[in-house]
């Protein structure tokens, strides 16, 4: 009886951790999934625009023209906001020709009726030779992780997706399993009692 019971505990023990384990890795791989799900999507419908989730776009910093601030590698959030709440020493990611640059504002300029940045980084002597518009503005830059491009560029990849999809499906079929274990055994318990 002593045993049945030390066993039966430490089954309910084991299981316990398992349950802990199996819904973390759901709280973790589905947000990754669907956001990577969207912005493939995104990107694959649009490709001329940096596809975004909820408004939140994240570049991998390739340059030190920030430093300080921001380092080369760095990942960083920008978010898309209205016009009038960007300011000057906001730092903003935008597009200039194929690339697209975060650096800081320095200047807001009216120009024709219309606003202007100049834009340098921290890092810099002179500043940027172009001003920018607000239609180039990617976002306003709300944070970043530090020396994290290598977890972004796997994060970004189709393979990560992939072997995301595959885990979750891994631990998706392990629970069924063991559900019908469980009743399996619980039927064969029945059985042995009649």
């Amino acid at each position: 009886m002593y045993k049945i019971d030390k066993f039966q505990k430490e089954d309910k023990r084991i299981q316990t951790i398992k349950k802990i384990i199996s819904t973390t890795m759901y709280l973790i791989l589905i947000p990754i999934i669907t956001i990577n799900l969207t912005l493939m999507i995104k990107s694959f419908i649009n490709p001329e625009q940096t596809p975004d989730f909820f408004g939140y776009k994240n570049f991998v910093i390739v340059s030190g023209s920030m430093e300080p601030t921001i380092k080369k590698g760095d990942a960083i959030l920008v978010k898309e906001v209205p016009q009038d709440e960007i300011r000057s020493n906001d730092i903003v990611a935008f597009t200039q020709g194929k690339n697209k640059v975060t650096h800081r504002i320095i200047e807001i300029i009216e120009e024709n009726g219309s606003k202007k940045y100049k834009t340098k980084g921290d890092n810099n002597y002179t500043e940027d030779k172009e001003k920018i518009t607000y239609e180039q503005i990617e976002g306003k830059y709300q944070f970043k992780i530090n020396q994290f491009r290598v977890m972004t560029e796997i994060m970004n990849s189709r393979i990560t997706l992939i072997i995301l999809v595959f885990i979750l499906l891994f631990i998706y079929y392990n629970k069924v399993r063991m559900r019908k274990r469980k009743e399996e055994r619980k039927r064969k318990r029945e059985h042995y009692k009649k």
